[in-house]
């Protein structure tokens, strides 16, 4: 395995950071007998040989919820930090039809430079019980992750967004700005209006098109698209890790609910965050124009923009360190401003 190292100085110590490239996987026999998942995760989840997913798998956990939709709490699914910091907590989403497993990579460098970091699966993706399905719209996928920031997380936090998560972010910073102190939007999918003509589809044509989505041949092509040059291997290796929560049997109904319910539109809600904000974009993104980018960062009223050479769709899992480095310095700015300030007295 070919490791790449990086350096950086988060506020208060030095982090020295190793982890694979993810374009290049070597031979040899890997260990796994040590690694215990918890029950609920579907059994499939002992196929993949990523490592770092693996590793993290064994981490996800189920929180209770409340919700005014639900008569009960939903059990929902998440990675908990194991240390809590000085710092606000990053608190990660991840993109349309994904879940945390998405972090494996970023989330261990941002553990290891000392963030509180928390990696959320957003209702009706991911591995939450949804076996009481609930509503899957964007109000219900926004009242559930505020009452799970009131209930665990509880302190202004850092938010993540990347892809459509980006959209999440924004429109639930539009509507609880108190919840989010700074904010990081990742190749962002802001500007579709919604899922378009698909919220229009009869239930049985959504339900085709839901199955299609799930499927390993169009999930491998995505990943054609949103990597740059990753081996075969490893490409169906990540699509496995990808479609893990789409074999619970209430995943089509989630999926379906959220198509004809509308999705997201945030375009208008833009301009209402006034949050500090990092935009970050793979610079050979060939699913989303960086010419966006640009657009976002001018449209935004307090925002910086760092662009990644050499990279995709998916930055966090193409290049973690790059990522990593740039949530860790975004954090910690503030301080470094306070102590050039006291320096100079």
């Amino acid at each position: 395995m070919v490791a790449l190292t990086a350096s950086f100085a988060p506020a208060t110590a030095t982090a020295t950071i190793t982890m694979p490239m993810t374009k290049k996987r070597s031979g040899g026999t890997v260990c796994f007998a040590e690694l215990s998942f918890p029950s609920f995760l579907p059994k499939q989840v002992e196929n993949i040989k990523d490592t770092f997913a693996r590793k993290l798998a064994t981490r996800i956990d189920r929180l209770p919820v409340p919700v005014s939709f639900s008569d009960n709490s939903i059990m929902s699914s998440c990675v908990r930090p194991l240390i809590q910091s000085k710092t606000s907590p990053v608190v990660l989403l991840h993109g349309f039809d994904s879940s945390c497993l998405e972090w494996r990579y970023t989330y261990p460098l941002l553990e290891k430079a000392g963030l509180e970091t928390w990696a959320v699966d957003i209702l009706g993706w991911g591995f939450s019980d949804l076996e009481r399905l609930p509503p899957c719209n964007v109000a219900s996928k926004r009242e559930h992750f505020y009452q799970l920031w009131k209930s665990h997380i509880k302190r202004p936090m850092i938010l993540v967004g990347p892809s459509l998560g980006a959209a999440v972010a924004i429109d639930f910073v539009a509507n609880h700005p108190e919840a989010v102190e700074k904010l990081v939007l990742i190749d962002a999918s802001v500007y579709a209006e919604g899922t378009g003509n698909l919220a229009t589809l009869p239930r049985i044509a959504a339900y085709a098109g839901v199955y299609l989505l799930k499927s390993i041949p169009l999930r491998l092509y995505v990943n054609v698209l949103a990597f740059t040059g990753i081996s075969f291997g490893t490409s169906l290796d990540w699509t496995n890790v990808g479609r893990l929560h789409c074999l619970y049997p209430w995943w089509e109904d989630a999926t379906v609910d959220f198509m004809i319910s509308g999705g997201y539109n945030v375009s208008a809600q833009i301009q209402q965050v006034k949050q500090k904000t990092l935009i970050i974009w793979g610079e050979d993104d060939q699913i989303i124009s960086n010419k966006l980018a640009v657009r976002l960062h001018c449209e935004l009223p307090n925002a910086t923009i760092r662009q990644i050479p050499d990279c995709g769709h998916l930055p966090h899992v193409e290049r973690p360190n790059s990522v990593a480095k740039l949530i860790v310095d975004f954090v910690h700015e503030d301080c470094f401003k306070e102590a050039e300030c006291v320096s100079q007295y």
